[in-house]
């Protein structure tokens, strides 16, 4: 497995990976099918591994030169797969995309990483995918990070671009084929890309279930009142909902196309598969928009309770205000001095005054209490 440059990974996910980003979208105003990188600088340089199986042999060559990659390169007789390990690097893509004769719009989808999903069927000559694998950043809020992922199938040849970000996310789909478990080796290319998307799919539930967690503990300190909690909390971890959604919704979608269309490249035996991947997807759609309600509600019980407290703060100072009202008015009366005043001759009138100050606020304090109001 190729191993990531850690600062990279540490640089991405740092602020909730590419939802605050610097770099600019270098594609605005140049003409369509302009092959340009758009994402973060990557350090290392990008790498290209072939994986050739069928039900009895495995093979796996990296790193593997340009030259290696043409098809009459490939056995015919065997399953290959060329894993792109970086997209940062728009000569070689471009390279690769004249071997395979691939739409100068697929080459620079595949460049864009802030490309959205979406799926594209050329003449049934190859499939182009984009998708975002999901990966959890575990911090103090939490925050999820997307890696752009492009996959292109043809006759018997799966070619998958990976965002040079974390550790590789398809070492498990590597391992199964290197072990012969399953069924990946005993089935085509389709199914190959099927079993890679299926474990990006199984990331978002990963994802769904660190985003759970973090629900549950927000749901936690608004019920509890706790004081910690701000309204920017409730609305970070609703940014991190609503971006999830817009990155798994367009593959309901896409998945839908695929199994639909009749399409030589797809075979029937493997659309079950793509029927489950997308009841998945489905899943993880309908636990996100139940998540976000839940926290829609969880907001309006925030501001409520916070306006609850805020009222009780008020309630208790306008009750103080009205004690402390009459009290004021005797201390000016006696405290202006005029000469025929009698109560100020009188020989205990300052403790008088100080009764009738007692009596009145006494006599308050049960009216308060009569009404409930304290």
């Amino acid at each position: 497995m190729t191993q990531k440059h850690p600062a990279t990974k540490k640089a991405l996910s740092k602020k909730g990976g590419r939802k605050k980003h610097n770099f600019v979208n270098e594609n605005l105003l140049t003409s369509p099918g302009t092959i340009t990188y758009v994402g973060p600088s990557v350090p290392l340089k990008t790498e290209i591994r072939k994986i050739s199986f069928n039900g009895t042999h495995f093979s796996s060559q990296n790193p593997l030169s340009i030259q290696d990659c043409y098809p009459s390169t490939l056995d015919p007789t065997m399953v290959s797969w060329l894993d792109v390990n970086g997209i940062h690097d728009p000569s070689l893509i471009e390279k690769l995309g004249k071997i395979y004769n691939l739409h100068p719009l697929i080459l620079e989808d595949i460049v864009n990483t802030e490309h959205k999903p979406k799926l594209e069927i050329y003449e049934n000559k190859y499939i182009f995918l984009t998708l975002k694998m999901i990966h959890v950043e575990q911090s103090a809020p939490l925050s999820l990070y997307f890696e752009h992922i492009n996959f292109v199938l043809s006759d018997h040849i799966l070619i998958s671009f990976q965002e040079e970000l974390t550790g590789d996310v398809f070492s498990p789909v590597l391992e199964r084929l290197r072990a012969s478990i399953g069924k990946t080796r005993k089935n085509g290319a389709d199914y190959l890309m099927f079993a890679l998307m299926d474990i990006i799919v199984d990331h978002y539930f990963f994802a769904i279930e660190a985003l759970g967690k973090s629900l549950d503990d927000l749901e936690e300190a608004v019920l509890s009142g706790s004081g910690d909690l701000s309204l920017k909390d409730l609305y970070l971890l609703r940014s991190e909902l609503t971006t999830t959604r817009r990155m798994v919704w367009p593959l309901r979608e896409m998945i839908t196309q695929l199994i639909r269309e009749e399409n030589r490249l797809i075979d029937r035996e493997s659309v079950p598969y793509f029927r489950d991947l997308h009841d998945h997807v489905m899943q993880v759609v309908e636990t996100i928009d139940a998540y976000r309600d839940l926290l829609a509600s969880l907001a309006d019980v925030h501001l409520s309770t916070v306006s609850n407290r805020m009222n009780s703060v008020m309630k208790t100072l306008t009750v103080f205000s009205a004690i402390f009202m009459p009290l004021t008015f005797i201390v000016g009366v006696y405290g202006m001095n005029f000469d025929n005043m009698p109560e100020l001759h009188w020989r205990n009138g300052y403790f008088y005054t100080w009764g009738l100050m007692g009596m009145t606020t006494a006599g308050m304090l049960l009216y308060f209490f009569r009404k409930k109001w304290v």
